[in-house]
C-alpha cells in the first residue's frame, strides 16, 4: 500500500505576521524561532521576505469566497473535473472493446 504524503500545514495570517515580527526583533535567530514554532526555517525565511516586500497584503490566504457567484464557479469546476474523468474512463473502455473485437 502506498504511503500518502503528509498534509501541508496551514497557518493563518496573524500567525505568519507574528512569526515574522519575532524574527525582525532580533532576540533569537530565525532558525531558533522556526524550531520553537514548529515551522521549517526555509518557510519562515520565505514569509519574512514576502512580508518585507508586501507588508499587510503579504498573506491574503486562499479564503473561501462567500458570494454565490464564486460558489457557483467552484461547483462548476468540480462538475467539470468529474465529467473529464468520466470521459477518460469511457475512452479507455472503448479502446479495450475495440481491441477485443479485432
Amino acid at each position: 500500500m502506498a504511503q500518502q504524503a503528509p498534509r501541508r500545514r496551514q497557518y493563518d495570517k496573524q500567525f505568519k505576521i507574528d512569526a515574522v515580527e519575532m524574527t525582525l526583533k532580533g532576540d533569537k535567530s530565525t532558525k531558533e524561532i522556526a524550531d520553537d514554532l514548529g515551522v521549517n526555517p526555509h518557510v519562515l525565511y520565505h514569509w519574512r521576505t514576502k512580508y518585507q516586500k508586501e507588508k499587510e497584503s503579504a498573506f491574503p490566504g486562499t479564503g473561501n469566497p462567500k458570494d454565490s457567484e464564486a460558489e457557483q464557479i467552484r461547483k462548476l469546476e468540480r462538475e467539470l473535473k468529474a465529467v473529464i474523468e468520466e470521459r477518460e474512463i469511457l475512452k479507455k473502455a472503448c479502446a479495450v472493446f475495440v481491441r477485443e473485437i479485432h
